[in-house]
């Protein structure tokens, strides 16, 4: 076997063992993508894709080498040769290493795809498997958080019952999770009216305590200052009292000149 062959059968000896590392069960495909993601890996897997084109370029033409081989030492059909024992055995050995070579270079090409697409097939497998796990969490906390509102559901029912509210209840026939939350919308929009209406009450009696509030302090105003003028009529009040009493003393001390003068005149 010349050099080249033997490179290409070593070549086809590690694919064929790589292929059945790959199939080996007990290694899970998040592994094999743990090792493919690797840094050691990957820094192959960049500077390889020129290298995997030129091994695949290189088992092309070796196949049509093999292919060109084949066909030209199969010409003993068509040439005969039994007066020549010796050459048909050489022409039988070049057949056959022909044949051989075009087996390797042919087994060789395709596990070197096969590898290849067993690499990207584990690490989808991978990815989802990750994705299915997930999707699980995602599903059991949403089964979780739909368990949740169904029992916040059932306590709001029970508070809509202990307030008076009329709730359908969910075993009773007829009344499927749409009506009961129609039901519910209803409800909740009456109960917005309500609170509406209430806000309105209540911004309405502020704005009367706020004016009561103002009369008050009018009021207040108001009596200070009838305050200030009562205290001022106080003050003057013991003055025009004593100008009061000398005004009488005045009168009566005239009083009897005019009586005295009359009884002059008299006599």
């Amino acid at each position: 076997m010349s050099l080249q062959w033997t490179a290409v059968a070593t070549f086809l000896y590690v694919e064929v063992f790589f292929v059945l590392l790959l199939c080996i069960p007990f290694i899970s495909p998040k592994r094999w993508n743990k090792i493919f993601k690797s840094r050691l890996i990957q820094t192959i897997a960049l500077y390889g894709n020129t290298s995997f084109m030129v091994a695949i370029a290189i088992l092309v033409f070796l196949l049509i080498d093999a292919f060109r081989e084949v066909r030209k030492y199969s010409v003993t059909e068509k040439v005969d040769l039994t007066n020549n024992p010796t050459a048909i055995e050489h022409i039988h050995m070049k057949l056959f290493r022909a044949q051989r070579n075009e087996y390797i270079a042919g087994f060789a090409l395709l596990l070197c795809l096969l590898l290849r697409r067993l690499a990207t097939l584990l690490s989808q497998q991978a990815t989802l498997m990750a994705s299915n796990e997930a999707f699980k969490k995602q599903a059991e906390g949403a089964s979780n958080a739909a368990k949740k509102y169904m029992e916040d559901n059932e306590l709001l029912q029970e508070k809509l019952r202990d307030a008076g509210v009329e709730v359908p209840e969910g075993g009773k026939k007829g009344a499927g999770p749409q009506e009961e939350n129609k039901n519910l919308k209803e409800e909740v929009k009456t109960l917005k009216e309500e609170l509406t209406t209430t806000k309105k009450a209540l911004q309405k009696s502020d704005s009367d305590v706020r004016a009561m509030k103002s009369q008050a302090e009018n009021l207040t105003v108001e009596y200070d200052r009838l305050l200030e003028e009562h205290s001022k009529l106080l003050e003057y009040s013991p003055i025009d009292h004593m100008r009061g009493r000398e005004a009488r003393g005045l009168q009566a001390a005239a009083r009897p000149k005019t009586f005295a003068s009359s009884d002059k005149k008299s006599d």
